[in-house]
Formats: structure tokens, sequence, C-alpha cells
């Protein structure tokens, strides 16, 4: 698997975006280890994929942006994941923001955009905090937490559930804010994902205006008031597609970056209490490696084929079918799920040497799972939703597709 596998056919400003990613690499590996030791991704690391054009792929050209295919956006992902997974995972987080802010009122896009085409947003969308209902739009306060990137963002996207005078929910919406009006809580210190400075947001009665705010229920039916400014084939693809393989591309980065580094350990790796046998020349070695390149490959081909037909779909118009959102979410928790086991078979082969510090595949390791721990991963709800539908039963309100 090479460091531009996967780089499929785009039009040249996101080849050349594409391109840029990879040139980047060699330097993402050799600070991986620094990610780890300042909790966060480098600001280096951020300024030069903003000079590469990633940041760009799915913001509108309304504001200077590629409104690429999402599959250049993941493919970026997954090699800057199979470098550095906290820089793949917080590269993946805070680049999809675009696509959403696409889809807020466009005097909300002007206030992020208009002074600056560059400016970032991170995000937390657990309702842990409280939204009021009053004149002109919404009082918040509350606990946000992991917010992967947030040192790096002006502005953060908050979910909350709206509710009334009487405390009553009236909806759950996300809530857009500048910096002035939160405050950045460094709480992160973990075992893995241990770089992407996923630290909590803490907002003490900002006043948010209407316009900054949407609803997720227009989300789940493709709507979005930024159509209007934006109406290209990007914007009118599902929340619970574009979002959910946000987290599932840079997992399945990080078991390609475990896979090449295995690999290139297990050639030149001796097994001293198997007298000195080469560790190539182990046909049990060389079966978990089919198994868990199998795995990967299964995971990215079944990503491409539902992009493919999603955006084939909205690009012609149609309606997105039902079948086909729960369709891409069943793959993409099994996607997760894949790369998972793909990385447990390679470290479970690679000895006890690759337990030590600094080494490429603990860390894959690690981060890896703990990407799966997102609460987006949830393999049997999804998986029952994608039942309940081929059953012909009513699919939960909740149901993320």
């Amino acid at each position: 698997m090479s460091e531009i596998n996967g780089i499929g056919e785009f039009p040249g400003p996101v080849q050349e975006v594409l391109a840029g990613v990879a040139d980047m690499l060699p330097v993402l590996r050799a600070r991986a280890q620094e990610a780890e030791d300042i909790r966060n991704v480098p600001s280096e690391t951020v300024k030069s994929l903003a000079e590469t054009g990633f940041f760009r792929l799915l913001q509108p050209a309304s504001y200077g942006g590629l409104e690429a295919d999402p599959l250049a956006h993941y493919t970026a992902v997954r090699l800057l994941a199979g470098a550095c997974g906290s820089t793949g995972w917080v590269a993946s987080v805070i680049g999809v923001h675009a696509w959403q802010l696409a889809l807020f009122p466009p005097r909300a896009q002007e206030d992020v955009w208009g002074a600056d085409r560059g400016t970032l947003a991170c995000s937390s969308y657990a309702p842990t905090g409280q939204a009021r209902v009053i004149d002109g739009g919404y009082r918040l306060s509350g606990r946000w937490s992991f917010s992967s990137g947030s040192a790096h963002a002006a502005w953060v996207l908050l979910g909350a559930i709206a509710t009334d005078d009487a405390g009553r929910p009236v909806d759950f919406r996300t809530f857009l804010l500048p910096a002035s009006d939160y405050v950045i809580d460094d709480v992160w210190d973990t075992i893995g994902l241990r770089g992407t400075g996923s630290n909590d947001i803490v907002v003490d009665g900002a006043f948010v205006p209407a316009y900054r705010s949407v609803s997720f229920a227009d989300h789940m039916k493709l709507y979005g008031p930024g159509q209007e400014l934006n109406p290209g084939p990007l914007y009118r693809l599902p929340y619970g597609s574009v979002f959910t393989y946000t987290i599932t591309a840079p997992v399945i980065g990080m078991a390609t970056g475990a896979y090449d580094a295995h690999v290139a350990y297990q050639r030149d790796r001796v097994r001293a209490a198997y007298i000195g046998q080469k560790a190539k020349e182990d046909p049990f070695s060389q079966v978990r490696i089919a198994e868990a390149s199998a795995l990967i490959d299964g995971a990215w081909l079944a990503l491409e084929r539902n992009f493919t037909e999603l955006t084939g779909h909205a690009r012609a118009g149609r309606k997105l079918p039902v079948p086909l959102r729960l369709r891409v979410r069943r793959d993409q928790v099994n996607g997760t799920s894949q790369a998972i086991r793909a990385v447990d078979l390679l470290f479970e082969n690679s000895g006890g040497r690759a337990l030590k510090a600094g080494t490429p595949l603990q860390r894959f390791w690690r981060d890896a799972h703990a990407g799966r721990a997102h609460a987006i991963n949830d393999l049997e709800k999804t998986l029952s939703a994608f039942g309940r539908g081929e059953l012909g039963v009513e699919l939960p309100p909740d149901a993320m597709v």
C-alpha cells in the first residue's frame, strides 16, 4: 500500500491538493511523537495543510472552496492518518465542518469566512449544554467534550437541545459561536488519539443569534438554508453519510499505516524464539498480512462504492434512496470494525518489540481503538437500523441516515 495508493482521478486543482498532502507524509511521520507529547497537532502541520488547500476541499465555491467530491476529502484523510493518526483525525473533523457551514444561512457563512476564507471551526455535537429560546435567538451555556483540533479553530459548532421558557424541548440544533464566546479547557490526556487536542468547550450564557443555528431535523431531510447560496450536489448529500465517514476514513487510514509499518518491520525481523527464523518466511504471518490487507481494502472499496452512488444521485438531481443511505451507514460502522480487526491482526503478529514506546505500530493500534470508541461507531444500533429498513419496520426517530 504505497503513500499515493488510492488517489483516484480528480479534477486538476483537487489532484494538486492530494499531491501536496502526499508530499507532507514523511514530515508527519517524523512529527507523530511530537503530536503525542504536546497532546495536539503542531501548528506548523495545520499551516502546511492549509497551504496544500486541504481545508478548501469541502468548502463552497462561493467562498473560494473547491466543492470537491467527498472521496477526495476521504482519500486525503486516509493518507494523513496513515502517517499520523492524530493528524488524520483532526484534519478529517475540522475539514468536514466547511461542508456543514455551507448549509448555514448565508449571513452565518459571511460571519465565518467574510474576512478570512481560511477560517476553521471545531465542534462538539453531543447535547450536553443548555440552549434556551429567547428573543432573536438562543442563550447557550454548558460544557462540551471531545472538541478535536479546537486550538486551531476560531469558531465552534455545538449541539444542544433548545428549550422554551417552560423548559420543554423544542428542537435539537447546532449552534455556531466565535472564539470570543467560549473557553477551551485543557483536559485531554489519553492513551489513544493523544495528539488530537480534543479538549472541552465551556460556554457561559452566550447569545447565539437565530441565523447562527440549524436544526438536525433539517439535516436529516437533506435541507439547509445555505443551499440557496450553495446549490451544488455536494450540499445535497446526507449528514448521516458525510459526517459518519469522517470518523471511519481516518480509522481506515490508521489501519493502512499500521499495515505499511508491519510489512516493513516483518521483512527484516528475525524471530529469536524460533531459532532465528525470518518472520517473512512464516506462513502464518503471511496469512495474517493477507487477511489484514483484505479487510482494509474491503472497508475502503465500500466507501468508494457508496459515495460514487450517493454523488451520482445528487448530481442527477434524484432523490437519495433510504435503502442506500442505510447501506452507507451499515458499511461505515463495518468499515471501522474491519479496520480495527486488521490492526489487531497486525499487532498480534508483531512480537514484543512492537510494544516499545515511539514505534508506529503501537501508536496506530492505540489511535485506531480510540477512534473506534466514537459514538458514530455504535455497531449494533446502526446495524439494527439497517435490518429494520430491510424488514419494512419504521426507523427510530434518532436514526442517523
